[in-house]
């Protein structure tokens, strides 16, 4: 009865943040302006936050490290490259690109952690995708450096941007959002064995190296599609999941759906403070989420080195 209460009332508390979201902006309230831009921005930011809370919280989970979230494969990073390559070509659909490049990335990064480490252990897999986002993030410089006419565009977008998203994209991530959540809490005992050590997991039965490349091909498709639509939107995978882990715990059955409601009300709030704090300039939603993501990092790191 008590976790239905709980459920009952993030659910309000998400309605009750979308609605202030949608009816509060930088002009009056307009009835073409909130149905045409507003409604599917709000939406969109929504389905973002929720898409990248649940990857962190698979990611975390998955690789026993507190400092992990999607972004830490290094996926995000080459759904970057594929979008920014289709910026400069001048071709109009992004997300193809972005999920390509996702796809290809997660290829790399597994086929090189199974040529260091066959046993995928999840330290080797965090080390190459560093060294993946790395290289990643300097072959965008150097495209950038390249095609300098492109060098505004791309840059506010590796910020991340949700400004022109329509209600297609919105239903895109919808459904690839559901789809995501459906596999991750199928997999929410295995992760939750997974998170005492891998080995314990074998033994008891899980098939330990099938579940992490469902869960990674999962983190894949959800980052390559957040990127193909908003950029590079930093630590709300880190954030939420740890917010979360206070209310709920960590048992990922809980914490999955918690991180899913929390995930879209710090997201559409960052969104609110990005397009209302400095009217009628709008700052990027990546940066907001940057300072704040950045101060939590720094507690968490310094917590665990305590530890």
């Amino acid at each position: 009865m008590k976790n239905t209460v709980k459920y009952i009332v993030l659910v309000l508390l998400t309605l009750a943040v979308f609605v202030v979201c949608v009816c509060v902006g930088s002009v009056g309230l307009d009835t073409d302006i909130i149905t045409s831009l507003r409604l599917p921005r709000v939406i969109c930011v929504a389905l973002l936050g929720a898409a990248l809370s649940i990857c962190g919280v698979a990611m975390q989970t998955l690789l026993k490290n507190p400092l992990a979230d999607g972004s830490t494969l290094g996926v995000s990073s080459g759904a970057s490259i594929g979008a920014v390559a289709a910026m400069i070509l001048g071709i109009p659909f992004v997300f193809p690109f972005a999920v390509i490049a996702a796809f290809l990335s997660l290829l790399l990064i597994l086929a090189l952690t199974r040529r260091i480490d066959p046993g995928f252990n999840t330290n080797t897999i965090i080390l190459v995708g560093v060294v993946f986002a790395m290289f990643a993030s300097s072959i965008i410089s150097l495209l950038i450096a390249l095609f300098p006419q492109n060098a505004l565009t791309i840059t506010f977008w590796t910020f991340g941007s949700v400004v022109g998203v329509d209600y297609y994209k919105c239903a895109i991530l919808a459904v690839v959002l559901c789809l995501g959540f459906i596999v991750f809490m199928a997999r929410a005992n295995e992760l939750n064995i997974m998170s005492i050590g891998e080995e314990n997991a074998s033994h008891i039965g899980v098939n330990v190296g099938i579940t992490k490349i469902i869960i990674l091909v999962c983190v894949a498709v959800l980052i390559g599609v957040s990127v193909a639509i908003a950029g590079t939107i930093a630590f709300v995978g880190l954030i939420v999941p740890h917010i979360c882990r206070f209310i709920v715990g960590a048992n990922a059955k809980k914490l999955l759906p918690a991180s899913l409601f929390y995930g879209s009300c710090f997201l559409m709030l960052a969104d609110l403070l990005s397009r209302t704090i400095a009217s009628p300039i709008e700052l990027p939603i990546g940066v907001v989420t940057s300072v704040i993501g950045a101060v939590v990092f720094m507690f968490v790191f310094f917590r665990q080195r305590k530890k």
